[in-house]
């Protein structure tokens, strides 16, 4: 029915040139990055897209930089030394949008590089973790190989592949990447969760990320009735609500008695949790992410981090300064459609400084920042000091609502800065 074949007998058909898809996530094919970086000698100016990545990314080291050029649309830790240097790059783009990329061929794709499940008795494998940009790769891509993982969960939804389709399989057994972020759960974070679980009424649908934030914000649901789920990813958290019927899926505007997700990372719990099981959807990130079906849930509740907001409400979350540490993700895709949401409350948490004790609150964004939700955007800003609604606020009275939630050592130069700007 189907054969395997070794590593270097998948990679050969990579030429030089070529632009690569690789699988990102608890998806991200560790074992084939480590045996394409054998291949470097052989191979000069490869581009290679993903999104988050995990794990080592052999080939984004500085001694394959003629071999490999990291072209990110995501970027995460393996990969953002690279992207701040003359080896990578990164595309600002909305999540929701990178499929059209691959599908409108603005990116081709001549291969795409994926980790799945083994194929059932139908022939069926699973995109697993992490369907999100990797459906439209798997479509669009001239050559596909799989790294095919027993331990992948199968997962309902978009993800199907069936074996037919993936030109060279590649057996590979391994522990797929674990990420538990409830254990960095600090006070300030436990704040910022009891003010949001205030803030969610009965009956809303959540989207929440993935870090101490959303994590804080699903301890604090435990006695809320009837949420709902349609989030690009999702995390631990979610486990034990859903065991315990606070999230149930009743009252949706679109897939009711389903949760929504494009990608999922967390711990074998969570994996073990969503294997085979049909009360969840992995689905295209084009579809997920797309405003126009996100407002369909009423009381869409959108909980998304920053790592600087302005006086007057500009939301800096994918750069410090000019150093790229993210991308724009799926923050702006959730932002607008929870904002045409009917009861929607589109909800930017931070905390009010960094670990390190600089402030996130600032008069103006670092130089060379970008701005990932625009001021004409945001609506409610929360941090351990307490919400603020900045929706129909003019300038000056945005600058007095932020400076309210800022850490109580920065408000009298905040204030100085807003007299300075407004005479007031």
């Amino acid at each position: 029915m189907h054969s395997y074949v070794t590593p270097l007998e998948a990679l050969s058909v990579i030429k030089s040139k070529d632009r690569i898809f690789i699988h990102g996530s608890a998806c991200t094919p560790n074992f084939l990055i480590s045996e394409l970086a054998k291949l470097a000698p052989n191979l000069s100016g490869v581009e290679v897209v993903s999104i988050t990545i995990q794990g080592e990314m052999e080939i984004a080291k500085p001694e394959y930089k003629d071999s490999f050029f990291i072209n990110s649309l995501f970027v995460s830790a393996p990969v953002r030394a690279a992207v701040n240097s003359e080896r990578g790059d990164f595309v600002p783009i909305f999540l929701s949008e990178i499929p059209n990329l691959f599908r409108r061929k603005i990116l081709p794709l001549d291969v795409a590089i994926l980790t799945i499940s083994p194929p059932d008795k139908h022939g069926y494998c699973s995109l697993g973790t992490s369907v999100d940009v990797a459906r439209s790769a798997a479509d669009t891509a001239k050559f596909v190989i799989a790294q095919v993982n027993p331990k992948m969960p199968r997962t309902h939804g978009d993800g199907m592949i069936h074996y037919s389709k993936i030109h060279k399989m590649v057996w590979h057994d391994e522990e797929l990447p674990s990420v538990d972020y409830s254990k960095k759960v600090g006070e300030e974070e436990l704040k910022i969760g009891s003010i949001i679980a205030q803030m969610i009424d009965d009956k809303s649908t959540l989207q929440l990320g993935i870090g101490t934030i959303p994590d804080a914000v699903l301890k604090c649901l435990n006695n809320h009735k009837n949420l709902g789920l349609h989030t690009e990813m999702l995390s631990d958290g979610v486990v034990d609500l859903i065991k315990n019927d606070v999230i149930n899926n009743k009252f949706k505007g679109t897939h009711l008695n389903r949760s929504i997700t494009s990608f999922c990372i967390g711990t074998k719990k969570l994996y073990d949790f969503i294997d085979d099981n049909p009360f969840f959807e992995f689905m295209d990130v084009a579809h997920v992410n797309n405003p126009s079906v996100i407002r369909k849930n009423k009381k869409l509740v959108a909980i998304n981090s920053a790592i600087e907001i302005d006086l007057t409400g500009q939301v800096c979350a994918d750069s410090i300064g000019t150093y790229q540490y993210s991308g724009i993700g799926g923050q702006m895709d959730f932002i607008r459609g929870a904002s045409l949401s009917e009861g929607g409350k589109p909800i930017i948490a931070i905390t009010s400084r960094t670990n390190k004790g600089i402030p996130r609150v600032v008069p103006f964004l670092k130089e060379g920042a970008g701005v990932v939700t625009t001021r004409g955007h945001v609506h409610h800003v929360v941090t351990e000091y307490g919400s603020v609604n900045l929706y129909g606020l003019n300038l000056m009275q945005r600058a007095k609502a932020l400076t309210s939630i800022s850490h109580p050592d920065d408000r009298e130069y905040l204030e100085k800065m807003t007299f300075d700007r407004f005479g007031v």
